[in-house]
């Protein structure tokens, strides 16, 4: 790659008056030994399961294996659309896909890491309803997949992108920038206002811990998801409207790398600490023991 900060990545889109779409592109078909159309047609493919997902999600009433979750995405949904409902409509739309989407996936369905499984509701929550909202076709929407991923790529390599290791704030975190940057340039934003969305995006979610209940990626991940979508938006809209992130966004990427490693493995994915150690987290997670110690029934069994 010809960058490996978001400060180079916006000198080289300047240098040579391309987007970050057109950069990540070429660098990645270099990388990999593939042409741009074969790079091009793979992302492609990775938009159609978001969408898929988010579609599937969002009219599903299906539970998850543990039984935690599901149907939310379809409430969040419906109630958005009511006169009274505090979220505009496309805003709340971001917010209920994004739901689908982590909803899919708890239930073991087929979804995209973006840049995680624990993190994969927020870039099709903002990407599907953006489109839907703008009227956006798949190949503009594939567009902002690049951007999104050359943000990821810069996190990645800076800092953190998974929960294990530098809480949730390296997966909703990460998730929200890569979204809200690559928003900024899907509207015609220059790639200094997509830098500037990072970091705005980032600085509000330094510290969120990683406390999944019963070690699933459910409670609290999938909520985190749904107001993750609606933060990306925020933050995109902010940077096309002038705000600049007062700390360099390569700053801020190395104050999560800071925290991340200062925080205590209690908070880092463990489900020893935070929300999964509050008396109900304890309570749902012996109940998921019990459960699982339960004999199986077997097909005979079930017919009598």
């Amino acid at each position: 790659m010809r960058f490996s900060s978001l400060k180079e990545l916006a000198v080289v889109c300047e240098k040579e008056g391309k987007s970050i779409c057109d950069i990540m592109l070429e660098d990645q078909a270099a990388e990999s030994g593939r042409s741009k159309e074969q790079e091009w047609e793979k992302m492609k493919a990775y938009y159609g399961i978001m969408k898929d997902a988010a579609a599937k999600g969002i009219v599903s009433e299906k539970t998850s294996r543990s039984g935690l979750t599901g149907g939310d995405a379809k409430r969040v949904h419906e109630y958005t659309r009511n006169p009274d409902a505090s979220l505009e409509p496309f805003t709340g739309l971001a917010m209920a896909y994004a739901l689908a989407v982590s909803e899919v996936n708890a239930s073991m369905g087929r979804i995209v890491a973006t840049p995680t499984a624990g993190s994969c509701g927020v870039i099709p929550g903002v990407f599907v309803s953006s489109q839907e909202r703008f009227g956006w076709d798949d190949d503009h929407m594939v567009k902002g997949l690049f951007s999104a991923g050359a943000i990821g790529y810069i996190i990645a390599n800076n800092s953190f992108i998974s929960g294990a290791e530098g809480g949730c704030q390296a997966e909703i975190g990460s998730a929200i920038g890569m979204a809200a940057g690559a928003l900024v340039e899907l509207k015609g934003g220059t790639p200094a206002q997509a830098v500037h969305a990072v970091g705005l995006a980032l600085k509000n979610t330094l510290g969120l811990i990683c406390d999944p209940v019963g070690g699933l990626v459910e409670i609290p991940c999938i909520v985190r998801n749904g107001f993750g979508a609606v933060n990306a938006l925020a933050a995109a809209d902010m940077a096309l409207a002038g705000v600049r992130s007062a700390i360099p966004t390569d700053e801020v990427i190395q104050v999560m790398l800071e925290v991340g490693s200062a925080m205590p493995d209690t908070h880092r994915e463990t489900a020893m600490g935070g929300l999964a150690q509050t008396p109900t987290g304890k309570e749902i997670i012996r109940q998921l023991a019990k459960d699982r110690k339960k004999p199986a029934v077997s097909k005979k069994e079930d017919t009598k």
